[in-house]
């Protein structure tokens, strides 16, 4: 009775995650597993990535790894690569019901009585020999149009931005799911030892710096081991928080003590069979490792002055959109598998000629810049670039209108996004809008679209990568998706 009592209270270690998701027996098995001690439900091994049932890459992957530029609050694309000159003739006209099809607005316009169109107030010109449009708020990406795909019927779920960023990073509108990064992580696991296998870095606009809030589950780990969860980089002295050792603490002593804890904690896995512990035990290696790695990644004094001057003389300030391009670069050279920016302050409900400038002028240099940097040292080939929001903006003006100034609304039927390299196309504009931007009417691109191809040219066939998390398999594109093949070079 007393050795049964034991094995009891030790099983009162396993939290409810552990006891709902690591059986793979029925209830009435688990007690007589109990009995046997908590050993008998196996320690699982995260040191190397699991999958249901198969091994990844499962075929010839085209990129290497995945630098993903997300564009906080929703850039219109109405101004940036939908041009639709026809609203020039119908300026002031309401939206034709016919257009909107009884469609749902957002509570900041459903109480409007009037529609009007607004034209965009900025020119569009055809750049590089794919004749790309591209509006003149971007003269440096214009210049890199022919590395471009440009994907202008995207189309989402969702109508707010957080559940809409939600979908984008999760592929489901309500936190607690895995972010895509953490879904790579898991299935292929990292190609170097000194970085995380996922990065993230966020940025504020001068466009509108009170800008959409982003939080850290954007890039969480959800129900996968949350040695998988992207690490955020800051933009002060301390790129990682506690990264430096405190005064008086020698690295010496640093290691000593990571083995001695390294060691209690393998004691206590073995007790308990808790896989978080093994994540704890990676981590603080991990940790220790980015001592040294961390403070060289964000040490920029070796980049050569025209490198710098490529991206622009925000280069020079910590924590900007351009600092973090760079960065980007020099973290794919040392080979992290996803690395994402999150530019925060395009959700231009008014004024927007004056924000949209502003946020353009943030990131138009430099997201060019990242792209002709990969090109120059070989590496575009084998890294694949996304440029692109969580949905688009409305085609009628919300507010006041006038023929300098407007706003527009959020509008979830169509956006445009860019890729480049990475075993994508180039030089090509894929999908078609009506003449408002209003609806899709050629090559509809859904959010699982896009993930199931960004995940197929990592060699991932999305409907393999799976993950069984209370009694269901899930996956990044839950029971959806399709390859958007005709991008595909």
């Amino acid at each position: 009775m007393n050795e049964i009592q034991t094995d009891l209270e030790n099983v009162q270690h396993y939290n409810r995650r552990q006891f709902l998701t690591q059986a793979k027996l029925g209830l009435g098995a688990m007690a007589i597993g109990a009995i046997g001690g908590p050993t008998a439900f196996g320690a699982i091994d995260t040191t190397t990535p699991t999958t249901a049932s198969h091994d990844f890459p499962n075929h010839t992957p085209r990129a290497k790894r995945v630098i993903y530029m997300f564009q906080s609050g929703a850039p219109s694309q109405l101004e940036l690569f939908d041009y639709k000159p026809k609203l020039e003739e119908l300026q002031t006209q309401e939206l034709p019901e016919s257009i909107r099809m009884g469609q749902r607005l957002t509570g900041m316009t459903s109480g409007q009585k009037s529609f009007p169109l607004a034209p965009s107030v900025f020119k569009f010109q055809p750049r590089g020999e794919s004749g790309t449009l591209i509006s003149d708020l971007l003269p440096f990406t214009a210049q890199i149009a022919d590395d471009l795909c440009v994907i202008k019927s995207m189309k989402t779920e969702a109508i707010n931005h957080d559940p809409a960023i939600t979908f984008c990073q999760t592929g489901f509108q309500l936190s607690g799911r895995p972010s895509i990064g953490a879904w790579l992580a898991y299935g292929l696991g990292s190609i170097n030892s000194d970085l995380p296998s996922y990065v993230v870095m966020v940025s504020r606009g001068t466009g509108r710096a009170a800008g959409q809030p982003l939080y850290d589950r954007l890039w969480g780990s959800g129900f996968l081991p949350g040695k998988h969860q992207g690490v955020k980089l800051r933009s002060g002295a301390d790129p990682v928080l506690y990264l430096h050792n405190p005064p008086g603490c020698t690295t010496q002593l640093r290691r000593e003590m990571l083995d001695d804890i390294g060691e209690l904690n393998r004691i206590k896995h073995e007790t308990v069979g808790d896989p978080e512990i093994l994540t704890r035990i990676a981590q603080y290696e991990l940790s220790f490792r980015m001592q040294a790695s961390v403070p060289e990644l964000t040490d920029i004094s070796d980049e050569p002055q025209h490198v710098l001057d490529m991206y622009g003389p925000d280069v020079h300030k910590p924590g900007t959109y351009a600092r973090n391009c760079l960065l980007a670069r020099r973290m794919a050279e040392r080979d992290v598998r996803f690395i994402q920016m999150f530019h925060m302050g395009w959700d231009h409900h008014d004024n927007l000629p004056d924000h949209l400038t502003k946020q353009c002028r943030d990131v138009d240099q430099a997201s060019a810049a990242l792209v002709r940097d990969l090109k120059q040292r070989g590496m575009l080939d084998d890294t694949l670039v996304v440029w692109g929001g969580e949905f688009g903006r409305t085609a009628y003006c919300q507010g006041k209108l006038s023929p300098t100034n407007y706003g527009r609304d959020h509008h979830p039927r169509n956006y445009s996004i860019w890729l480049a390299g990475g075993g994508i196309k180039p030089g090509m504009t894929y999908g078609e809008t009506d003449e408002f931007s209003y609806n899709i009417t050629e090559n509809p691109v859904e959010v699982y679209d896009l993930n199931a191809t960004i995940l197929h040219l990592l060699g991932i066939e999305h409907k393999k990568l799976t993950h069984r998390f209370q009694g269901r398999d899930y996956r990044l594109t839950d029971v959806h998706g399709n390859i958007v093949n005709d991008i595909l070079a």
